[in-house]
């Protein structure tokens, strides 16, 4: 088991970790330093107790807001995914249909109009036509 050197506000520590841990040990060690030193530069020195209890409180406190972030978040996800699986499973409106007619009814009148008129001068042609 490898013991990893940390430094923590201004103070070294050996730790043990376990094998291939060495990375997250002294990444974890760099963030409680930087809580570490936030405290040093406000309180000044104190001892190391009560230097650690402080700065594992505010992690604590840190820690515990993004885990409510993460609840909202993740409830406002499960929101959006239940819509989105509503919206999938609502069956498609049918289509509304609207007739335009291609030919206002004028006009079609007006057509009927001239083809009576055309038929009617059709038979006085072909009546002058008989006689």
């Amino acid at each position: 088991m490898p013991d990893v050197e940390v430094s923590i506000g201004g103070r070294s520590f050996a730790v043990a970790c376990q094998d291939g841990e060495q990375v997250y040990l002294q990444s974890a060690a760099q963030i409680l330093d930087n809580e570490a030193q936030v405290l040093a530069d406000q309180l000044g020195r104190m001892t190391e107790a009560r230097m650690l209890l402080m700065a594992g409180l505010m992690l604590a406190d840190k820690t515990a807001g993004l885990e409510e972030e993460l609840r909202r978040t993740e409830a406002a996800y499960a929101e959006v995914a239940q819509s989105l699986e509503d919206a999938r499973n609502t069956p498609a409106a049918e289509p509304e249909q609207i007739e335009v007619p291609m030919i206002p009814p004028s006009v079609t009148e007006t057509l009927a109009e001239l083809a009576a008129q055309a038929e009617a001068v059709a038979d006085q042609v072909d009546a002058k036509k008989a006689s």
